[in-house]
């Protein structure tokens, strides 16, 4: 019987093309294929032909997203899992990754700036909001500088770095439609960002975040703070279910402050990632796709991995 694994992706180059030959050539001996997805409209109950489907593109189309949540419901395993994608968002990442011991920034999430043109302003739509915000209250929590970013988003977008209340509110007054967060500055002599697959394999990778540039240096992180940044990793992902990440930890005084935890589509591009990175990438992944499409089982939705480590109840799928 063929097992067939799709690849759902945008504009990328070097890494689509390199896991669909690394799978096909990894998975020939068990049956295993692979190809981009095609779609042409989606009938409800109809499987999508697929035992995993490996998305990098559908937190931008509205269309793909909805077609993984049914390709789920119809047995086929997606990574990553778009139930709990579609729920996520950064300010919540940091919250469990708090109850969850990991150290973090402090974070305030704020109202949103504006909204949408066809959202009722009228004072009875917004009669929750307080007014007015003690901006120097908030920049006294989280400390000066401070770090202005959205609650859901990345790839560095509608991210300011302000030093007092004046350049806050400049950049705040910029921000409509999103909705933000203000964060504590973390003063860091080192940075890395962590590759993940399937949760719990983790490769810390030495990150210049001015640059953003990769640097292969094997040397970078004792084997203590090495240690631990690969068990915070492993926490997160497990907490949150990811199986295909990236994970940036800004290093101040020893401590690894996670940055970062939600970017489900990262860059496996080979020039931005470097050549050394992307062959591990491009294996890592294949194995990941096969591995699940031979026997991966059913995934599980965010109350189950809730109670898994100890935030919540299980209850069924």
């Amino acid at each position: 019987m063929t097992v067939k694994v799709g690849l759902l992706c945008g504009r990328e180059y070097s890494f689509p093309p390199a896991f669909l030959d690394r799978v096909e050539t990894l998975g020939r001996k068990h049956g295993v294929t692979a190809e981009y997805v095609t779609l042409t409209g989606t009938r409800m109950g109809e499987p999508s032909g697929y035992h995993v489907i490996v998305d990098r593109i559908s937190h931008e189309v509205e269309y793909y997203r909805a077609f993984l949540k049914h390709a789920v419901l119809e047995g086929a395993y997606v990574i990553n899992n778009p139930f709990w994608w579609t729920a996520d968002d950064k300010f919540f990442n940091y919250s469990v990754a708090q109850k969850l011991g990991v150290a973090v920034p402090k974070t305030v999430l704020l109202p949103q700036k504006g909204y949408p043109a066809d959202v009722d302003l009228t004072p009875e739509s917004l009669r929750n909001l307080g007014y007015p915000i003690d901006w120097d209250a908030l920049l006294d929590y989280v400390g000066r500088p401070a770090i202005l970013k959205p609650y859901s988003g990345g790839g560095w977008k509608h991210v300011y770095k302000v030093h007092d209340r004046e350049e806050l509110l400049r950049a705040y007054d910029g921000t409509s439609p999103y909705c933000m967060t203000l964060q504590q500055f973390i003063h860091f002599d080192q940075y890395v960002r962590c590759f993940t697959f399937g949760k719990t394999d983790i490769m810390p990778v030495a990150y210049d975040p001015h640059q953003r540039r990769y640097l292969v240096d094997h040397a970078y992180l004792s084997p203590e703070l090495g240690e631990r940044i690969v068990r915070d990793a492993r926490t997160l992902n497990t907490a949150l279910g990811y199986e295909m990440n990236t994970i940036e930890f800004a290093i101040q005084d020893g401590v690894p402050y996670a940055i970062d935890f939600l970017n489900p589509a990262p860059d496996f591009e080979r020039d931005r990632i470097t050549p050394h990175y992307f062959e591990i990438a491009v294996q890592k992944m294949a194995e990941l796709a096969i591995d699940r499409a031979l026997g991966g089982g059913p995934q599980r939705s965010w109350p189950q991995w809730a109670a898994m480590v100890g935030l919540g109840p299980a209850t069924a799928v």
